[in-house]
């Protein structure tokens, strides 16, 4: 009888390092959105707990003037509806173009708790234009050119005002102590220490599922020739 229980004790846990193999698996997963629509492509160069490290190809973004609001949740509605009408063919080439994931929106964060931050939305233009995206009138066409890396935090929900703060501290935590922290905070810019850009992947009419990221973009250059 006691052989029996450890043997099956022995199965619980195996089936439990199964499982939680599993999880890791699906938490490390290209999001599902991406499977749907079009996602910029990267490769994962190194993950840890809290964070992992991508590497972008060349890809032109098009993207709204800075947005001043003390609302992340506000400025990017306003940007994605002025991007959503560029996409419905409200551009140059009065052409409609495929919704594609993620939105992205740049935060440059305010000195203080009740002043207006400053927001950049954009929307990654899929390959049929990526040679010659439409241009449009209040929005700017922006290429990265070569690669792009980003250090990269997951979290599900909707995504609150108190959220993006609070995701982007826990990014910049996980990235302590790491070869990345010096380019990553090198990468925010001089006096940028604090800003981020959010990526959103479903759109505002999916309840489930949703999957959204806190991105701090940097030039892997400046970590050494083991990136690659």
């Amino acid at each position: 009888m006691a052989r029996r229980s450890s043997s099956s004790s022995s199965s619980s846990s195996l089936l439990l390092l199964v499982a939680a193999a599993a999880l890791l698996a699906v938490a490390a997963a290209v999001p599902p959105t991406c499977e749907r629509i079009e996602c910029p492509a990267y490769e994962v160069v190194d993950s840890a707990n809290g964070f992992e490290i991508r590497r972008y190809t060349d890809a032109m973004w098009v993207s709204t003037a800075p947005i001043e609001d003390i609302s992340f949740v506000a400025a990017t509605r306003t940007g994605f509806l002025q991007l959503f009408k560029y996409i419905q063919g409200k551009n140059a080439y009065n052409e409609t173009i495929e919704m594609t994931a993620p939105v992205l929106t740049d935060v440059s964060p305010s000195d203080g708790p009740f002043c207006a931050s400053s927001f950049v939305v954009s929307f990654y233009v899929p390959a049929k234009n990526q040679a010659d995206p439409p241009p449009a009138e209040g929005l700017r066409v922006r290429r990265w050119a070569g690669d792009r890396y980003a250090a990269v935090r997951r979290f599900g929900g909707f995504v609150a005002d108190a959220d993006v703060g609070e995701q982007a501290a826990r990014l910049d935590a996980s990235l302590q102590g790491t070869r990345w922290a010096a380019a990553v905070n090198e990468g925010r810019g001089e006096g940028k220490a604090t800003s981020y850009t959010v990526a959103q992947y479903n759109s505002p009419f999916e309840f489930s599922g949703r999957v959204n990221e806190i991105w701090m973009l940097f030039d892997g250059a400046k970590v050494g020739s083991d990136v690659n």
